[in-house]
């Protein structure tokens, strides 16, 4: 997307993102139904509050975003991305699903 590259299945510090861009310091999660679960969620918070704490901002949709609604993802990815390049940099509030 705008030609920056992703990764899928990146490494990072403990833990594996679905998708991460270097360069924009952005993690893309991708959430079943599993992650409804409270021991997966509460991994979950802490995964995204250590890569914050790393400088990495996490974007999270679940399967059913994606599946059902992929032009509002993708729309939200935009909207990171073109806050990020005209470094009015507040990142988006996606709540975790």
């Amino acid at each position: 997307m705008y030609s920056y590259d992703f990764h899928r299945q990146k490494p990072i510090d403990k833990f594996i993102v679905d998708f991460f861009c270097n360069k924009l310091q952005l993690a893309i999660e991708c959430d079943g139904y599993s992650h409804e679960i409270v021991e997966v969620w509460e991994k979950d918070v802490k995964k995204t509050k250590r890569l914050n704490e790393m400088g990495i901002q996490v974007l999270r949709f679940s399967d059913y975003q994606i599946m059902n609604d992929l032009e509002n993802v993708l729309r939200a990815i935009e909207d990171y991305i073109l806050a990020y390049e005209t470094n009015d940099f507040t990142p988006p509030l996606i709540p975790p699903c």
